[in-house]
């Protein structure tokens, strides 16, 4: 699991897919409310409370974005502050939560070789897309996959790199665009 503060009042968890099956947990089971999934996101709150600073209480919104294999997102934003006459005696956060599926898969290259070769073999098996970014010395390749085999997308990319939990906007904002679209196609016509 790890935290990110975006503001005063939001935090964003990654969650990967180990994080949730060590506790016994399936992206299914945010559904269902189950007390696992209770108790998780209790100690996510800790947690960030601690590393924060923040207090939670009150109402709380919270969005999800799952990242098929590699995990989810959670944007965990507290709402205004209470005043004291408010009875939270009971200690329960009002929780409204939104889920979005994600079609954009993240991972990350420690070489410029690891990308080569990794669109030689998209290349092959048919997969083509993609945009690829620069940041602090790591090559970023993001793939829309909506009418593609995502698991054979993903088990392709896990061969060359890892699975990224570092945010598309950040990186958007913060690294630099190499290859804006057909970054698969483009890397064949002057690598492959």
């Amino acid at each position: 699991m790890r935290l990110e503060r975006m503001t005063l009042n939001k935090i964003k968890i990654f969650l990967t897919s180990d994080d949730l099956s060590d506790r016994g947990l399936t992206k299914e089971d945010i559904w269902k409310d189950s007390l696992k999934w209770q108790q998780l996101f209790q100690d996510m709150l800790e947690e960030a409370s601690d590393e924060f600073g923040i207090d939670f209480f009150g109402s709380v919104a919270v969005e999800i974005f799952s990242l098929h294999a590699q995990g989810m997102v959670m944007i965990v934003t507290m709402g205004e502050q209470v005043t004291e006459e408010e009875d939270y005696a009971n200690g329960l956060i009002e929780m409204q939560v939104k889920m979005d599926g994600c079609e954009t898969i993240l991972f990350e290259f420690a070489s410029f070789e690891d990308i080569v070769s990794l669109s030689t073999r998209l290349s092959q098996a048919g997969i083509i897309g993609g945009t690829l970014y620069s940041y602090n010395d790591t090559y970023f390749l993001e793939m829309d996959c909506p009418n593609m085999d995502q698991n054979k997308v993903i088990a392709i990319l896990a061969e060359y790199g890892n699975s990224s939990i570092f945010s598309i906007n950040r990186l958007k904002e913060y690294g630099k665009t190499i290859i804006s679209e057909s970054a698969i196609e483009t890397l064949q016509l002057h690598f492959g």
